[in-house]
This record gives structure tokens, sequence and C-alpha cells, in this order.
């Protein structure tokens, strides 16, 4: 039995993730069209457009996300782990979130050609353009 193939939806503008202290309050500049956040007993994470970012705030810019279209159901077995070990025989670090509905991969804007390259070659489709900013 083959591996599925997917079709990813490059998202539209370039990504920050973004390390603030575990007791802070939800920022108000955490909004748009991809916000992801997750509180632990260390640290509050937050994933937005870069452009929301405020000087000051502990960051790794430049990241572009991708998202497998459609709905994943969550019995599924192996998908992250097939996808992140081609990009890891690629050399292509990656930042994963996963939704209800799906996953989304973020490589460094440097990185994702290379991550693109290896996707493809397993069978994947990308759609949307990089975005520049």
């Amino acid at each position: 039995m083959s591996a599925p193939t997917f079709r990813f939806c490059v998202h539209e503008r370039r990504l920050a993730i973004c390390r603030l202290a575990a007791a802070a309050a939800m920022p108000a500049w955490a909004t748009g069209s991809f916000v992801t956040t997750s509180r632990t007993k260390d640290e509050l994470s937050i994933v937005c457009a870069q452009a929301h970012v405020p000087a000051g705030v502990q960051h790794e810019r430049d990241k572009i996300a991708f998202g497998i279209e459609g709905t994943v159901p969550m019995t599924t077995i192996g998908i992250l782990a097939s996808l992140c070990g081609a990009l890891a025989a690629a050399g292509v670090p990656v930042f994963v979130i996963s939704t209800h509905d799906t996953d989304w991969l973020l490589v460094s804007a440097d990185r994702f050609t290379a991550a693109r390259t290896a996707l493809e070659g397993l069978g994947h489709h990308f759609t949307g353009a990089v975005p520049l900013a």
C-alpha cells in the first residue's frame, strides 16, 4: 500500500514563532489570518504574521507555512513521520503545528525550495505563492 499524497497550500504571509514568559497576557498584536498559541508552565508560544510582532519580542522570523489541504482524520498514522522524515533527509528543520483539521509545517524561507523539492519528490503538490514578506 502506497503512502497518501497531499496538496499543500502555502500561507500568504511570512510568520514568526514568538516566545513570551509563561505568565504573559495574550498580546493584542497576536492577530491575523494565521495565529496559534500554546501555553505551558515554561512559556507562551505564539505564531503569527511577522509584521505584527513588535521590536523587543523574542522570535524567529521568515517562516513559510504550508498546510495539508482538507481534513486529515486524527486516526491517520504516520503522516508527520513521513513528511518530517523527508524534510530531515533534505536537511530542512521543521516546526509543526497541528490543528483539529490538519497539519501545518513551517520552514525557514531560505530552506523552502529544498522542503518543496523533498515533498514533491514523494508525489505531494503545492498551491500558492511564496510570500515575499
